[in-house]
């Protein structure tokens, strides 16, 4: 939710988890399609924004070092992107928090656009659709309408088809990410297995055990991949796994970002200890769902 006052609109940019991710085909433009079920984690990047009479970013937190704040940063392209659309000259000094690793398969890009869209629309007063609001996201890029959305959805074409999810239990997740960026389209062009065939994620989930369970049935087809163009993944998956109460481990998105289930926060709390304690160069957290 954001915190308003005259001087300052802040809008949180959750890390979106792909708790599963199939490809299901691939479009003559080159394009995938996708199903996947998406959440959001209590942990991400923040956007404020204050008035100013020119636009500028600012990149705090401790992942600031691995952006640039010119016109090929999302934040930015989001801001000049809905000046346009609604006809003014785009202000305002915005600060980016990066908390999350870049390019790591958990939508921080994505998110923070999306906050930067809604932390706008407040701070410049304007008027827009949701039809409207959601065809800038998709301009912007295919997980931005998922982000904007913000809640658990399953998500098919190529991301911007989007439903509500069965209820997901509250659980706690484990992220890990061994400190590398992956390009999401060197990934998706290292892609070489059969497509999946749809397979809606339909359980009802009473607890984590059920939805662990109800996961195995589901993979991320993209790991394979992953591990071609980042081979360390298979390390990271395999020392998540290794962790006590984990129940279900696998890779999020493109990687290099890895989660794992727990039912606790102490369960979470325990493995992220032992998961620095052997790998203290790794960026690694424990969170909960956003809902």
């Amino acid at each position: 939710m954001p915190r308003n006052s005259s001087r300052n609109i802040t809008f949180f940019a959750p890390a979106k988890i792909n708790l599963y991710l199939h490809i299901t085909a691939k479009r003559s433009d080159g394009y995938h399609l996708i199903e996947s079920l998406v959440a959001f984690a209590n942990c991400g990047d923040q956007i404020s924004a204050v008035p100013s009479s020119k636009l500028k970013l600012t990149i705090e937190g401790q992942f600031s070092g691995d952006l640039s704040t010119n016109s090929d940063n999302l934040v930015i392209k989001a801001a000049l992107m809905l000046a346009k659309f609604a006809g003014i000259k785009a202000t305002g000094d915005i600060i980016l928090t990066k908390n999350l690793p870049v390019a790591s398969g958990i939508g921080g890009g994505s998110a923070d656009a999306a906050a930067t869209l809604c932390a706008l629309i407040k701070l410049w007063d304007i008027s827009i659709s949701t039809k409207n609001l959601f065809t800038l996201a998709e301009k912007l890029g295919a997980d931005v309408p998922v982000c904007l959305k913000g809640v658990p959805s399953i998500i098919t074409g190529i991301g911007h088809e989007i439903i509500s999810a069965p209820k997901l239990p509250k659980l706690w997740l484990v992220l890990v990410n061994p400190n590398i960026s992956v390009s999401t389209a060197n990934v998706f062009s290292k892609h070489k297995e059969k497509f999946s065939l749809t397979q809606p994620f339909t359980a009802k989930s009473q607890s984590v055990e059920k939805l662990a369970s109800a996961l195995s049935n589901y993979r991320n087809d993209l790991t394979t991949a992953a591990k071609l163009v980042a081979p360390i993944i298979k390390e990271v998956l395999g020392a998540a796994e290794a962790t006590e109460n984990q129940l279900l481990t696998r890779l999020s998105g493109s990687g290099a970002t890895c989660f794992s289930l727990f039912k606790t926060k102490n369960a979470a709390d325990a493995a992220v200890k032992q998961l620095q304690t052997k790998h203290p160069l790794w960026w690694i957290k424990a969170t909960s769902l956003h809902f």
